[in-house]
């Protein structure tokens, strides 16, 4: 596709950042989908005197692969990388190039120790706001090390591959042909999961925190930037950064901000607690929470951090429904991301679970793409709101059945049927479809807490109004408590009451 004037606009600034010459390798035949490639390509060298073109052929068609001049990278773009994927693709240009990834200095040291040969193929698709992460992340093993490479599939591109290798979920990773992984995945992890566990015998050796937050969202983030702000010793432990919300797509209710997206908006959530003199610690998940003279937290790592304070934001993650089929298939016709994993369904007839707000939405976003869609609620009416109802209830290819339990999801080898009861008359429905979206709400990340701080019924931490818990000088935040609402406003404001709660604490005693 050639480049109109606004994309021109959006990516010559970035041009400053290539800072020696590369190739831009195109394999391309005489589709449409390879003359747009032929067309961004040259669109792209055409603004930058460090990037030329030149035409080969390989394994897949079409495909771009960014070189060095005196070399391979191992960086390639199979298909057209738009959407979403845009940024991979620029931030390749700009790092193999020579241009150092944004990443922490052991990081670098752990990927440039791997010796063997490690082949990445990820599948994406281009409506993903996950599957960046993934891509770039690999991108960046493949820059840093010569013994990696990662090629970018865009399964619109691809579909025959897709389906034969019974792709249903992205983003998809095969490492030397079989596959890695589903799903979000950080560079810590993918090092984890080849065994390149990062050495925490440092973090034993840390001076006790302030206030220590465990959680990387928007309730963790608030929590910290307020802690720092008040010149006090911060530290955050986070398994990943960005926690539920990087899951979502369009944001338009954060006051101030008509639109965003979920990675965007974490983004630059973390950008700015890097303004403040806050310890991030990643990549750690907290396993155990004791009251000694201090506040002791365990990693999993097997590392102890201790602190005076501790704010708890591990937030929630998407509910089970607990039924036979569901964990066999999942990624294999269960999805939990209708934006990510919607179009591998185009033309299919599927079924969503759930009735609120969350499983509206998707059936609605779904509806445009597969051929059929039917809504499944165990309550007697649907729970969204009454404009998403009215919204759903005008498509024709939509079918909404309430007051139903789901029993069982059957397949082979992947999803081929769900079995739903009627509550009223307990009659059995059997319905053939390809996939399965579950949006039933969501389940605190709490279970390691159960003994240690106070708790509802649903896991969920009971707070005062100072974002305090039962437990002496640990506060809680966000999702992982008993919150009315579930909002990312509600805990970027959490996070806040949390940390000025502890504080508060400090100056007493």
């Amino acid at each position: 596709m050639a480049l109109d004037v606004e994309m021109k606009n959006q990516l010559i600034p970035y041009m400053d950042y290539v800072v020696q010459d590369i190739v831009l390798k195109v394999s391309a035949g005489d589709d449409a989908v390879s003359r747009q490639v032929l067309e961004l390509v040259e669109g792209v060298a055409v603004l930058s005197d460090k990037i030329s073109v030149e035409q080969v052929q390989m394994e897949r068609c079409p495909s771009v692969a960014i070189d060095r001049a005196e070399g391979e990278s191992g960086v390639v773009f199979a298909g057209l990388p738009l959407g979403h994927e845009l940024e991979s693709f620029v931030m390749a240009l700009i790092q193999v190039s020579g241009r150092k990834p944004k990443i922490a200095d052991d990081l670098i040291a752990r990927i440039q120790q791997i010796d063997k040969k490690l082949d990445f193929t990820t599948y994406v698709s281009l409506s993903c706001h996950n599957c960046p992460d993934v891509v770039q992340a690999l991108n960046i093993m493949a820059v840093l090390n010569p013994n990696i490479s990662n090629t970018m599939v865009e399964g619109g591109s691809f579909k025959k591959e897709v389906e034969s290798k019974q792709i249903m979920a992205v983003p998809t990773v095969f490492l030397n042909g079989t596959e890695f992984s589903g799903g979000r995945i950080t560079i810590e992890q993918i090092l984890e999961k080849l065994g390149l566990v990062a050495d925490s015998s440092n973090l034993e050796a840390k001076e006790p925190f302030d206030i220590l937050v465990v959680g990387g969202g928007p309730a963790g983030a608030s929590a910290a930037i307020y802690a720092a702000r008040k010149g006090i010793r911060t530290g955050m432990v986070a398994d990943v950064m960005g926690g539920q919300v990087i899951e979502t797509l369009g944001i338009e209710n954060i006051i101030g901000t008509k639109y965003t997206e979920g990675p965007k908006f974490m983004a630059q959530v973390a950008e700015h607690v890097k303004e403040y003199e806050v310890d991030v610690i990643s990549a750690q998940q907290a396993v155990k929470l004791e009251k000694k003279d201090l506040l002791e937290l365990s990693l999993k790592s097997g590392a102890t951090l201790r602190a005076k304070t501790v704010v708890l934001a591990t937030g929630a993650r998407w509910r089970s429904i607990g039924v036979p089929g569901e964990q066999k298939f999942k990624n294999k016709g269960i999805a939990y991301c209708p934006h990510c994993d919607g179009p591998l369904f185009a033309d299919k007839d599927i079924a969503v679970i759930g009735g609120g707000n969350s499983g509206v939405e998707a059936a609605i976003d779904l509806a445009g793409t597969s051929n059929h869609v039917t809504v499944i609620e165990f309550l007697p009416e649907l729970k969204a709101d009454k404009t998403l109802q009215d919204r759903l209830y005008s498509l024709k290819n939509v079918t909404v059945i309430t007051n139903a339990t789901t029993k069982e999801i059957v397949g082979s080898d992947k999803v081929e049927r769900i079995c739903f009861a009627d509550r009223a008359t307990g009659a059995e429905t059997t319905l053939i479809v390809a996939g399965v979206f579950i949006l039933i709400g969501l389940i605190p990340n709490t279970e390691w807490l159960r003994g240690t701080v106070e708790m509802n019924s649903f896991g969920e931490i009971l707070v005062n109004r100072r974002g305090a818990t039962d437990l002496a000088g640990v506060f809680a935040a966000g999702d992982c408590t008993d919150s009315a609402y579930k909002q990312i406003v509600i805990s970027l404001g959490s996070g806040a009451t949390a940390a000025l709660g502890a504080f508060d604490y400090l100056i007493r005693n």
